[in-house]
């Protein structure tokens, strides 16, 4: 019972901090799914239970994005379709890949992710006018929000990184693409959430200890963006980037 409450205050405080960057930036996954690890889990079972905290994360942060009137419905038409069925995909893959080769795959795609993500960060988030995409331009963010929810199915860490420069290309600013950001990921999590739990890849327990520092930590991430504005976010997100590329990277 020590134990159990021990793990479970843990992976609060984890959940608090998580939540905070993933829905300013990104990358709470990052931290979570190797704390669930280090903690026992298998890591597809941390990748499956991961879902239950960005599930309540993303209703709390969608609401609170909502209710200032900062997510585009026209943008949500066009980009949640494409991102759930990618998701469909990239979840029954996750389920049925091995462990040693998901820890694998993992390292590989983490790395990757935090190295590409250095690259010239700060062009990846300029300021626009959120005008819809036409002809080719629009079939090319249907198929980048598709690729997309392939990652999100499969492993989630990192999709924040992903979504923002989709969204910065399409000329959102930090605080409205992370509007977007959070809708579209709460609108596959929950079919990915199931399909982890019917292959029983999820540990309720940890996932709901979790879940309670995801979603206070994503109502105060929401706070944080409106009371300082773009330019800070924008310094938070480069941080970001930089220092999980660099625990990645130099982690042994």
């Amino acid at each position: 019972m020590p134990e159990l409450l021990t793990n479970s205050l843990l992976l609060f405080l984890v959940g608090l901090v998580a939540g905070v960057l993933n829905v300013i930036a990104g990358g709470g996954s990052l931290l979570s799914l190797p704390v669930m690890i280090f903690l026992g889990l298998p890591p597809t079972v941390a990748n499956g239970t991961n879902r239950v905290a960005i599930l309540l994360q993303n209703v709390g942060a969608s609401w609170s994005f909502h209710r200032r009137g900062l997510v585009s419905r026209e943008w949500l038409l066009l980009t949640v379709p494409p991102a759930v069925a990618g998701a469909v995909l990239g979840t029954i893959a996750a389920v049925q890949i091995g462990e040693l080769e998901f820890q694998r795959v993992l390292a590989v795609i983490l790395v990757a992710a935090a190295a590409w993500q250095i690259w010239n960060p700060v062009k990846l988030y300029p300021d626009g006018n959120e005008d819809l995409p036409e002809g080719f331009k629009r079939w090319g963010f249907v198929t980048a929000f598709f690729l997309i929810g392939v990652y999100g199915g499969f492993i989630q860490a990192g999709i924040g990184f992903l979504l923002l420069a989709a969204t910065s290309a399409a000329g959102f600013n930090l605080i409205r693409g992370n509007a977007l950001k959070v809708t579209v990921v709460l609108a596959f999590t929950p079919l990915a959430l199931v399909l982890f739990a019917w292959n029983g890849k999820v540990d309720w327990a940890m996932g709901f200890a979790l879940a309670a520092g995801n979603f206070l930590g994503g109502l105060a991430g929401v706070h944080l963006q409106i009371l300082k504005g773009h330019k800070w976010v924008r310094g938070v997100v480069t941080v970001v980037i930089v220092v999980f590329a660099m625990r990645l990277l130099f982690d042994g």
